[in-house]
């Protein structure tokens, strides 16, 4: 798990990123929560999503966004995040010039940051969203969005209730070509507590199951 620093928009960036399996492995880079809710990439979840990746081989990237641990900068109520998230993707891709899939993750305000990206990114194979939280920012930037992915959230969310997330997986129902897996998991709050473990579980049935359809020639 070698620490990595790399230039941002405001800065170094301080990240964790361990290299594929193979040199042409798929990418995969990961968003924390919200940083003025103690949202790093030292998150549970957050370093729990990086190892689910990093055991299937991908070259795996996980970071502090602007004003987070060692990475410089302010935070800037998302626009600079988008920005330090991007940079990460291509620095990760730089790194991996024979990557030809790329995915990205998510949980909470790093779900939003990650759909912004992925609407950015048209290389993008799949993305998966924890607990995004509809009720709190525009989600409207996503028509249409451009790949499938898995949203899953906790019945018993406060932060982004189980409504308000219903309403972002509606309106992206209707959209043609694209598959959004909605899974709602009982009991589940907004931090997953005492259930880390089933999500990450779901959450790896889901990138299995997807990276083995489009393996078989499946859609995106």
């Amino acid at each position: 798990m070698p620490e990595v620093i790399f230039n941002g928009p405001s800065g170094r960036i301080e990240g964790r990123y361990q290299p594929g399996t193979e040199p042409n492995a798929p990418v995969a880079i990961i968003m924390h929560p919200h940083p003025e809710f103690n949202g790093t990439m030292n998150n549970q979840i957050i370093y729990d999503l990086y190892y689910m990746f990093v055991e299937r081989g991908f070259a795996t990237l996980r970071f502090n966004s602007r004003g987070v641990g060692r990475s410089q900068g302010m935070f800037d109520h998302g626009p600079g995040e988008l920005s330090d998230a991007a940079a990460a993707l291509d620095w990760l891709q730089s790194i991996n010039p024979e990557s030809k899939a790329s995915w990205i993750a998510g949980f909470s305000f790093g779900a939003w940051i990650g759909m912004q990206l992925l609407m950015r990114r048209p290389e993008v194979e799949g993305c998966i969203s924890i607990a995004p939280p509809e009720n709190l920012y525009d989600f409207s930037f996503l028509a249409p969005c451009p790949s499938s992915g898995l949203i899953i959230h906790g019945s018993e969310d406060k932060v982004a209730p189980p409504e308000a997330v219903q309403r972002l997986v509606e309106k992206l129902h209707l959209q043609k070509g694209i598959t959004i897996e909605q899974q709602t998991m009982e009991g589940a709050n907004h931090f997953f507590t005492d259930q880390t473990e089933e999500l990450i579980e779901r959450c790896s049935e889901y990138l299995d199951r997807r990276r083995a359809d489009i393996a078989a020639g499946g859609g995106r």
